[in-house]
């Protein structure tokens, strides 16, 4: 009996342990969807102004944030799991969950860090007047929700495009997005287009049950709950936009 139980604890001790669970991380300062309603209706509709004279190099960005560690290397740690850097704060494993689609990845390189508002949408909406020192906090900006992880071919899917004609591939994270895009567009008085501030509103209030979309409305509003999107691999949470 003695021999069967050591053997038995032998085996266990080879077979590896469980990786620690994939959190889904949130950008800082969310607002809540009335808070977002209320910055919503605050922000002022405008055409877009043109691109002429737009450059990323205008927008300097990836700063030094502490010692070696750029905004980019801040928001990979911010973002993801387990994440282990090297002496020149480079991500060399971890693994990070991308709210735009639901996919997880274990290598740094497949992570795109994203501008919530893309650098030439704020150049058309107000950005084209900003001082550099602006355009450089905007950039940077770990403070507010403007910069997050995510999978690096939906990012460049997403390109410079507002709500009005791209949205997360993950349909539960609709309004979660449009409460971000919204946080960032007031904290610097961005403008908005017609276009955009109506696909705001409808993003806003959408949630996401047993896989069917519904768009809430204030007769049906107290009637829909949040139900959180499970993912069985590595225990990931998400919960939709609540209600408050």
């Amino acid at each position: 009996m003695k021999s069967t139980i050591v053997a038995v604890l032998a085996l266990a001790a080879l077979v590896p342990a469980a990786p620690a669970p994939l959190v889904a991380r949130t950008p800082p300062n969310i607002p809540s969807t009335s808070a977002a309603q209320t910055q919503l209706a605050g922000l002022r509709v405008a055409a877009q102004g043109p691109q002429t004279g737009y450059s990323r190099d205008l927008f300097p960005h990836w700063n030094t944030v502490s010692g070696a560690c750029n905004t980019r290397e801040t928001v990979l740690k911010r973002d993801g799991t387990s994440v282990v850097t090297d002496s020149a704060c480079a991500s060399v494993s971890g693994r990070w969950y991308s709210p735009f689609d639901g996919a997880t990845w274990s290598a740094a390189s497949d992570v795109d860090i994203d501008h919530m508002v893309p650098l030439s949408n704020a150049w058309k909406s107000g950005a084209a007047s900003w001082t550099t020192s602006r355009r450089t906090t905007f950039a940077n900006d770990l403070t507010n929700p403007q910069l997050i992880a995510v999978t690096d071919n939906v990012n460049q899917a997403k390109g410079d495009q507002g709500p009005e004609s791209w949205k997360p591939p993950l349909t539960s994270y609709w309004c979660t997005y449009a409460k971000m895009w919204i946080k960032v567009k007031s904290v610097y008085y961005l403008t908005v287009t017609s276009a955009e501030k109506s696909a705001l509103s409808t993003l806003r209030k959408t949630v996401v049950a047993d896989g069917l979309r519904h768009t809430d409305s204030p007769g049906t509003a107290q009637n829909l709950i949040s139900l959180s999107h499970h993912f069985a691999e590595g225990s990931v949470i998400i919960n939709p936009c609540v209600k408050k």
